[in-house]
């Protein structure tokens, strides 16, 4: 696959040592679950939970094991990659290829300043996302990207307000979920996971997000990205004691 776009992306939330060890924590597992697992998206159940910023730092952290890593933006609706980190330029992006508006797929495809790693941006935002994102044609995108690269991450929009990572889901071979400890009930988290099942969508896990140190000691060793495990661990930590006693 020839790569010849390139754009610079500038980072102004890299975290502190706390973060970096988890993030690293989080890639240690899914490299553990073996290659069968390269189209991995994450999804969360709300806005802000920090899903982006986590899928961003671990791709980043997985190109230092000398791995190719495609990130893609799958958010069509509302991403926040351009103002996020700093591109000037224009670029085009996903909903330009599914709706058919650009020529070769190679356009779509961006080599950046993080040696390894690249990037498929959200492109311009279209009326019809879910229909977009569920075409056969992302499918063989995916496809034919995991033929090229080690691991392609996808970056969809919280499946606790959209339906669209749940069409995304189906061209995956597993989901991580990225959860604001704290911020969500385990009621929604539960719904989230059902989503999920129904779909027929692998769950690798959870990485539970901006955990307060301070307070996670009474709950195990905790960094702020939280500890990457099975689903079950949300609720049995009992994050959300109010959705416990109910």
């Amino acid at each position: 696959m020839m790569l010849t776009n390139y754009v610079k992306l500038i980072d102004s939330e890299e975290g502190d040592c706390f973060y970096r060890e988890e993030i690293k924590k989080l890639r240690a597992n899914i490299v553990f679950t073996g290659r069968k697992y390269k189209k991995i998206m994450f999804t969360s159940c709300f806005q802000g939970e920090g899903k982006s910023d986590t899928v961003f730092h671990l791709a980043v952290d997985m190109t230092k094991l000398g791995k190719r890593v495609l990130l893609i933006d799958a958010d069509i609706r509302n991403s926040q990659y351009v103002s996020r980190f700093g591109v000037k330029q224009h670029v085009l992006g996903l909903s330009e290829y599914l709706s058919g508006q650009v020529d070769e797929v190679n356009q779509i495809f961006y080599q950046t300043n993080y040696d390894n790693l690249f990037l498929i941006f959200s492109g311009a935002y279209a009326s019809n996302p879910s229909e977009m994102l569920a075409d056969e044609s992302f499918g063989r995108l995916l496809a034919a990207s995991a033929e090229s690269f080690d691991y392609v991450f996808i970056d969809t929009p919280p499946l606790g307000q959209i339906i669209d990572a749940a069409q995304i889901g189906r061209f995956c071979d597993g989901c991580i979920i990225v959860i604001e400890s704290g911020a969500v009930s385990y009621r929604a988290a539960q719904k989230v996971k059902r989503q999920l099942e129904q779909a027929d969508i692998h769950i690798l896990g959870v990485a539970l997000n901006k955990v307060d140190r301070t307070a996670a000691g009474a709950y195990g060793h905790y960094g702020k990205y939280g500890k990457y495990g099975k689903y079950g661990k949300y609720g049995r930590y009992g994050y959300d004691k109010s959705a416990q006693t109910q």
